[in-house]
């Protein structure tokens, strides 16, 4: 990921194992991570029941924010493919009970398509399993 990238805020695919060390504990049994993005210090963390997204916080990043978005409670959710030029991809993710978007930026080397793929089959899944 690149200076420029990281500052414009555009995440970046990181593997499962990279973020395995962050989050592992933070897990439920059973529960596994599918998919995960850094933005500099900053996670966006796909897994079987829920998104988090991971804010490091302060000079020194010891101080860590984890939000915790069950998939259940994403009312829907909005992309926007990479333009030409300069243009990235974006994601907006409408949550029940917030009245503004969680929206998160990709650079062109993200495939978007794959990411909204990871979000609606584990929406799908939830929705499936709670009916």
């Amino acid at each position: 990921m690149g200076l420029m990238s990281a500052i414009t805020g555009n995440a970046s695919e990181v593997t499962v194992e990279s973020v395995d060390k962050e989050i592992g504990p933070l897990l439920a049994p059973g529960e596994e991570i599918t998919k995960a993005y850094k933005m500099i210090r900053d996670y966006f963390v796909f897994t079987t029941s829920r998104l988090i997204i991971i804010d490091k916080q302060g000079v020194t990043g010891k101080k860590t924010e984890f939000h915790v978005i069950p998939y259940r409670s994403i009312v829907s959710y909005k992309i926007e493919t990479a333009g030409y030029g300069f243009d990235d991809s974006e994601l907006k993710i409408y949550v029940h009970g917030q009245e503004s978007p969680i929206t998160k930026e990709f650079k062109k080397t993200i495939n978007i398509a794959d990411l909204q793929l990871a979000l609606a089959t584990q929406m799908f899944k939830v929705r499936i399993t709670s009916f």
